[in-house]
């Protein structure tokens, strides 16, 4: 006879958890290796070893075992998606940078996993893109319209030493950038898209990219780790404020398709914006939260100082889940209308 609550633990465990995550993000990270260049593999490996270390001096500043915490994936979630979220092959002081603010400023002075107000990766990448925006700009170009396409022997290289390859010829401007600087210098998005970075419908390469990010995030809602709310509402109101925005003003503005597939959204819906501790935890919670946080992606984008509105929106929306949780709470069963 097993005794009460009936759970396996190994199936409910952080670790099994963080593992199922990661294992969704393969098929994205792949896709990205094969259309950028393999200098990606370099980024995950070292933000990991960053993590790890920078998770293991703060336990030991405060006192807490290491054992748990290094051993639950929570720390390489949080270096993955970081280093999927910034350019490959920066110098290795940004990620530095960027790993320490994830994991010592916003996750551990909080207290720890479990108590972080915001989203660990996107403080991390906040604080790179107010700090250092040129080396925030320089993204790797699709293999097939780079100069050169750095090996991972060249990748080890531009990231710890310098390397001899000058950023231009591996490196181009995002369709997000494209889009801005054009609609800002007084043209239109149909000059923007016939760039050479523009794709079928996005930018060329993230577009494949975004849609294993998409097979990657119904894979954790079949599997229940996130639920449908958060991904479906966050997409829903990018494409909502985008379509609007292109009707009133067609020549400036891209679509919801665009905006959809563009950028970190794919991204920010299935893997970023449904993190369980700091996102909404009721179901209209939810879609409040990922609703407000699709529409201002979209603003951000068009109308702020930044390409992408991802980062930013989830961050602000991070403050405003728990006043949005206690708005929505379900009646409580049995509550008749009316009654106090």
């Amino acid at each position: 006879m097993i005794g009460s609550p009936f759970i396996l633990k190994e199936h409910t465990s952080v670790r099994f958890t963080m593992i199922k995550v990661m294992a969704a993000l393969v098929p994205g990270t792949l896709a990205y290796a094969w259309y950028f260049g393999p200098g990606i593999w370099i980024s995950l490996v070292w933000c990991s070893l960053l993590g790890i270390g920078f998770e293991a001096v703060a336990l030991v500043i405060r006192g807490r075992p290491l054992q748990p915490a290094l051993t639950d994936g929570s720390v390489l979630l949080t270096a993955w998606l970081l280093a999927l979220s910034i350019p490959t092959l920066a110098p290795w002081w940004l990620y530095m940078t960027g790993m320490f603010f994830a994991v010592v400023v916003a996750k551990h002075l909080y207290g720890g996993l479990g108590q972080n107000l915001f989203n660990p990766a996107m403080v991390g990448y906040a604080a790179l893109i107010i700090s250092f925006p040129v080396f925030m700009t320089q993204w790797a170009a699709p293999t097939t319209l780079a100069n050169i396409v750095p090996n991972l022997s060249d990748a080890f290289d531009l990231v710890f030493v310098g390397g001899s390859i000058t950023p231009d010829a591996y490196t181009s401007a995002t369709v997000l950038d494209s889009l801005k600087t054009a609609t800002r210098g007084g043209h239109t998005v149909l000059d923007a898209f016939a760039q050479p970075i523009h794709g079928l419908i996005a930018g060329k390469g993230m577009e494949l990219v975004a849609i294993m990010y998409l097979f990657g995030g119904l894979f954790m809602i079949s599997n229940r780790l996130i639920t449908w709310h958060i991904p479906v509402a966050f997409l829903a109101a990018i494409a909502l404020t985008a379509g609007v925005l292109q009707g009133l003003d067609p020549a400036h503005h891209a679509g919801p398709l665009f905006h959809m597939m563009a950028g970190g959204s794919m991204l920010g819906a299935f893997f970023i914006a449904t993190d369980p501790v700091t996102a909404c935890t009721t179901p209209r919670g939810k879609l409040i939260f990922a609703g407000l946080a699709g529409f201002l992606t979209v603003i951000i984008r068009t109308f702020g100082g930044y390409p992408d509105g991802v980062a930013f929106s989830i961050l602000i929306l991070n403050t405003a889940a728990p006043f949005i949780d206690a708005f929505s709470q379900p009646r409580v069963f049995g509550h008749a209308k009316g009654v106090k």
